[in-house]
């Protein structure tokens, strides 16, 4: 599989951007009350159960960081959209993420942060969808699952062994989401509400390695080449 032209579209960054999925995920379940960062079907499921139980203080619970994720996509489209700066704007989104994830090791009720770390996760999902080109998501695996079964399924159809580098790869990045998690459960039993500026910190690691620029390479290998 060839290396992505852009560091945004390439492996590396998927890895510590699932990791940071699955991290996220963990805290807010095992640190703030069962709640999912990013698996808002799971959130949906349990604020129609509580609602059916009449227990309005349960379902605005799960129904909160619902919200806030919804606001985290529309905030990501915004700053692509319509913010201009001399970062790129996805680099942009990194920095606002770690941001509100550092924060959130401060926040006291649970439910702000949930809906901060929701809000967080919207963002991810919104600015980080593609590696080599195929539809990703860093911060879930039901997708990433599909697709991974369907490429394998076609690699013993047709024996092309681009689907089954597809394959890997999708499995590759639910890997790196359950390690994620694990990370987080490990930081969580250590540092309790602090361990999110872990999480954090892997995403100032990503903002870091945005800065390179493999579009340029190819010009001066080319320009190279081409010399008598």
């Amino acid at each position: 599989m060839e290396r992505a032209r852009q560091i945004s579209d390439s492996i590396e960054l998927g890895v510590i951007m699932a990791l940071a999925g699955g991290f996220m995920d963990a805290y807010s379940y095992m640190a703030r009350g069962g709640v999912f960062a990013n698996a808002q079907t799971g959130n949906i499921l349990l604020c129609g159960v509580h609602l059916s139980e009449g227990d309005w203080a349960g379902m605005v619970h799960y129904a909160l960081p619902v919200l806030a994720f919804a606001a985290g996509i529309v905030i990501a489209d915004l700053v692509h959209c319509r913010f201009s700066s001399a970062l790129h704007w996805r680099q942009v989104i990194v920095l606002l993420e770690a941001a509100a994830l550092l924060a959130v090791a401060f926040i006291v009720p649970d439910v702000a942060a949930n809906c901060v770390t929701s809000f967080a996760c919207g963002m991810q999902v919104e600015s980080f969808r593609k590696i080599h080109g195929h539809g990703i998501a860093t911060t879930m695996c039901i997708g990433n699952l599909r697709s991974a079964m369907q490429n394998m399924d076609d690699y013993l159809l047709n024996r092309d062994r681009g689907f089954l580098e597809n394959g890997l790869l999708y499995f590759g990045l639910i890997a790196c989401f359950a390690a994620g998690a694990v990370l987080g459960n490990w930081c969580v039993g250590r540092l309790g509400h602090m361990a999110i500026g872990v999480c954090s910190g892997l995403l100032v690691a990503a903002f870091a390695i945005m800065f390179i620029d493999r579009e340029r390479k190819p010009a001066r290998e080319g320009a190279v080449a081409g010399r008598p």
